[in-house]
């Protein structure tokens, strides 16, 4: 209404009257809202300078200088498109770019003789354009079999003219259509820009394009691709692990952004391969089994499954194929008259009467399917051979892996060598694509200088002190720092062969040697050697049955000891026993036919933390000279996501987070475990709201821990080391999970405001160092953070570990946020220190402890779900993880004493 019109009730332009005073306590609401602010998403941090202190040492890197030419050029970024001349897809691999190089080949001159970088699946780049945004090609194959060097396909081994009729598909040509069209424009000055700190999504697609041109350059020579690793199929490349697996020694090559600008990262790699040749040696080899006959036929379907095999006398691959009983053949004949009839013969009799082909032994062995479900090809199965490089993708074995890892160790010395042999063999100064980028690669080493920090002091028991030297220390003739007191326990012997007795008065000795009060055992336990054939899970519940019958009570601790050294299936469902069910701490051991001194004082390392006691501590601990962490009170977190072992894809990926406690100390800590769905890397139950006013989340009951633990007071300070996430990761771990960790403290108390540091921990990496002119590995404290790092983040490489075996590697270092305003110093110096704290052991380790522990407490943790469908879980335990997802099975909850112990170590 206009407000000079008249309303009908008054004059025209009347005042309104006042609103009428509020009521008392009533607050008045806003009409509207400002719109919300939108969320800032928080972005790794950058360097705020370089550490100064210890002695400077110069050392050698495995990065090699590039330099590139041609800035001013651009990659132009294609999709590719493949079919079958019918439209069909193309759905085996390796085709891919076996048509690609004969589309080069065929069609030159109208793709104006551009070379290709192409990933072997649907992208493909070129410098400069192609004369049309859009290309359709057809492309002729003759053969489309792999292109690695599998042997020798002439001579005497060739088909004959009968083989090739019979085998006539894969010999025919067969003809593609190739679509290529235009999708991006990418310039090549993007890795200069990021080398000055500006990074764009530009960068990132120009660094893929270089990585994908060295994977063509591997493929060209008949490598087995494993992302960016390499392998040849050379026989000196292969050594035996056992089980019919080979280990294969290959090189990781890639380009890397760093402060002295790009460069290329090699770096020996290893991968499992399946031993090549005749199918019945490896399946014998795979089973450890007598002889053919002996072989379990359902257990090599499985091992078997998608392998490629070669078909003699052909040479013909296939991979799509099963095994069937000796099946009878319908063959057709002329009989004596001249009629036609059908006769049905075995394999076996078709093979050696009509094909003259000799067979020792496949008569009464199953048959290889290599043909189609509705055109079956059956082979004997003494004429398949498996073909080289394929990759092994099962689980190792505890041997297999222990057998890896030594045969693949290498000393610096001989590292280097390799590195500089892989180099000059790659040959990447005459790849076409790099010339056409102008990327030119230093044959040497970079040369880095980095700063060996000094170790930490350490305080033993009677106020004794000592600086270890070369990362290790030893309790000779020392106790320890707070040694715990054993007064009720009893020794539990499932079958392990040994003198229980002597083992006890050996363990009482050393034990007083360190300082540990041990009364005698209340009992020995020896299973009924009735129940040695039972199931794990049945073993277990006699062995508690006994127990709990003749204990007078609970026992403060529990010796376990098994028949099995590694991998015992006893050992999940004890643990699981004795910290779930009775809260009983429990020492597991595989005694061993000479146990000496040593051995028993790293047990008592374990029983003591995880008795509450402490075996050492750094000597400024609990002192103000701490840097940073002394000062206010700070919380230390540990985080890691343990995965199922390759092959058991459906298994629950099991979060652990473990919280330091009692501070100012930092060599104490508890664990909180949790599942999550299968393979995914970012914990989900960090904060987790059940109701209004209850929260089921880790961070939670690591935070009330550490107030209760520290004389009531909350951490202002949160340090967070988080292990096993990937660069992609980064911005997960910071807008994701510590978002969940502040909500936590929030939902304690939403006037807290605690700032935090987030660091990232990797050792998934290929970065190593060498000393110059000398066989030794680096020394332990060296830190690069310097040349070879991030031209614009803030990270480090830290070696606090003495490497006696191979060559030493980093841990790279990646601080994403840093809220306290550490100096370069004294966050390196503090992370340092954390690798002295591990009460497991006497030398400095390789990551911080807090890691080190959250990785303990997942993978013992992980035995429960080995044996899960032996219990029955309840249902206040069962969780899903986001609705209609599968529900994944909830670990059994702690008893609250082995909740907040060590029980990990």
């Amino acid at each position: 209404m206009d407000p000079l019109e008249s309303d009908g009730n008054g004059a025209a332009g009347d005042p309104l009257p006042p609103p009428p005073p509020l009521p008392p306590n009533v607050v008045p609401i806003k009409a509207e809202s400002e719109p919300a602010k939108k969320k800032t998403a928080r972005v790794p941090m950058a360097r705020q300078g370089l550490g100064s202190k210890g002695q400077k040492v110069s050392v050698l890197t495995n990065h090699f200088k590039v330099n590139v030419g041609n800035v001013d050029g651009h990659f132009y970024h294609y999709s590719v498109s493949l079919s079958y001349e019918d439209g069909r897809p193309i759905d085996g691999k390796g085709v891919g770019r076996k048509v690609i190089d004969r589309l080069h080949e065929t069609y030159s001159s109208e793709l104006a003789g551009k070379d290709f970088a192409y990933d072997g699946e649907k992208s493909l780049s070129t410098v400069g354009p192609l004369p049309d945004n859009k290309n359709e090609f057809t492309v002729v194959l003759e053969d489309v079999t792999s292109n690695r060097n599998n042997g020798n396909a002439n001579g005497h081994d060739s088909p004959n003219e009968n083989d090739r009729k019979r085998l006539r598909r894969p010999y025919q040509s067969k003809t593609f259509r190739v679509a290529i069209s235009f999708a991006a424009k990418i310039p090549m000055e993007a890795i200069q820009n990021a080398l000055r700190g500006q990074e764009s999504e530009n960068f990132q697609e120009e660094l893929r394009v270089l990585d994908i041109i060295l994977r063509q350059n591997a493929a060209e020579q008949g490598c087995l691709l494993v992302r960016q690793s390499f392998f040849q199929n050379d026989p000196a490349n292969f050594v035996p692990i056992g089980g019919g697996v080979l280990g294969c020694r290959g090189f990781h090559s890639s380009f890397r952004t760093s402060q002295g600008g790009l460069s290329l990262n090699i770096d020996v790699s290893t991968t499992m391969t399946i031993q090549p040749g005749p199918v019945v040696d490896f399946l014998i080899s795979n089973q450890n089994a007598r002889d053919p006959f002996s072989l379990d036929w359902s257990k090599a379907k499985r091992v078997l499954k998608n392998l490629r095999i070669k078909v003699n006398p052909s040479n013909q691959e296939h991979k799509n194929w099963t095994e069937r009983a000796n099946m009878p053949r319908t063959d057709k004949s002329k009989n004596s008259d001249g009629e036609a009839e059908t006769l049905e013969v075995t394999v076996y009799d078709y093979f050696v009467n009509h094909r003259n082909i000799q067979l020792q032994y496949s008569g009464d062995l199953p048959c290889i399917n290599v043909g189609k479900p509705k055109r079956p090809t059956y082979i004997p199965i003494e004429l398949c051979e498996l073909v080289s490089l394929q990759r092994y993708t099962k689980a190792l074995s505890t041997f297999q892996r222990a057998s890896l890892v030594e045969k693949s160790r290498q000393k610096p010395q001989e590292r280097m060598s390799a590195l500089s042999n892989a180099l000059r063999n790659s040959n990447y100064g005459a790849d076409p694509m790099l010339r056409s980028c102008g990327v030119s690669i230093s044959s040497n080493f970079t040369q880095v200088e980095g700063r060996v920090l000094p170790a930490p002091k350490l305080k033993m028991g009677n106020g004794e002190e000592l600086f270890p030297r070369n990362g290790r220390w030893n309790f000779n003739n020392k106790k320890f720092m707070e040694p715990t007191k054993i007064e009720r326990w009893a020794v539990v012997n499932f079958s392990a062969r040994c003198d229980v007795r002597r083992l006890v008065q050996d363990l009482t000795r050393c034990a007083d040697m360190k300082g540990i009060h041990i009364n005698p055992p209340f009992d020995v336990f020896e299973e009924n050697n009735q129940n040695r054939r039972l199931s794990p899970v049945l073993r277990v519940e006699k062995m508690f049955n006994d127990i709990q019958s003749k204990l007078p009570g609970a026992p403060q601790f529990l010796l376990c000891l098994l028949p099995e050294r590694k991998n015992s299936d006893l050992y999940g469902p004890w643990k699981r026993k004795n910290l779930a069910e009775f809260d009983i701490v429990t020492q597991c051991m595989s005694p061993t036919p000479r146990i000496n001194d040593q051995y028993l004082t790293n047990l008592l390392l374990k029983i003591n933390a995880k008795l509450g006691g402490l075996c050492s501590m750094l000597a400024i601990e609990r002192t103000p000279a701490l840097p940073v962490v002394s000062k206010l009170p700070t919380i230390i977190l540990g985080m890691d996501v343990s995965h199922g072992s390759p092959g058991h894809s459906d298994v629950p990926s099991i979060a652990a987070v473990v919280s330091s406690r009692q501070w100012p100390s930092i060599s104490r800590y508890r664990a909180s475990v949790r599942t999550q769905s299968p393979k995914v890397e970012m914990i989900d139950s960090l904060f987790k709201r059940v109701s209004e006013k209850e929260d089921g989340g880790i961070i939670r009951e690591l935070l009330l821990d550490f107030y209760k633990s520290s004389g009531q007071r909350k951490p202002d300070q949160v340090i967070i080391f988080r292990d096993g996430v990937s660069e992609s990761q980064f911005n997960q771990v910071l807008n994701v999970e510590l978002d969940q960790i502040i909500e936590a403290c929030k939902f304690l108390d939403e006037n807290w405001d605690p700032k935090f540091v987030v660091i990232v921990a990797q050792k998934n990496h290929h970065t190593k160092f060498f000393l110059q002119n000398s066989p030794d590995n680096v020394q332990p404290g060296t830190v690069i953070d310097n040349k070879i790092c991030h031209p614009k983040n803030n990270d480090f490489y830290l070696c606090a570990h003495a490497g006696m075996i191979g060559t030493t590697r980093p841990t790279h270092y990646h601080v994403l946020l840093d809220q306290i305003g550490f100096s370069p110093d004294n966050l390196q110096e503090l992370v340092h220190s954390l690798s002295y704290v591990y009460q497991r052991s006497t030398t400095a380790i390789s990551v911080v402890a807090p890691i080190c522990y959250a990785h303990l407490a997942a993978a013992q943790l992980g035995t429960y779900m080995k044996f899960e469908d032996a219990y029955e879980t309840s249902s206040s335990h069962g969780g899903v993880t986001a609705p209609g997802a599968v529900p994944v099975p909830q670990l059994p909850k702690l008893k609250e004493k082995v909740c907040s112990s060590m029980f990990f170590c």
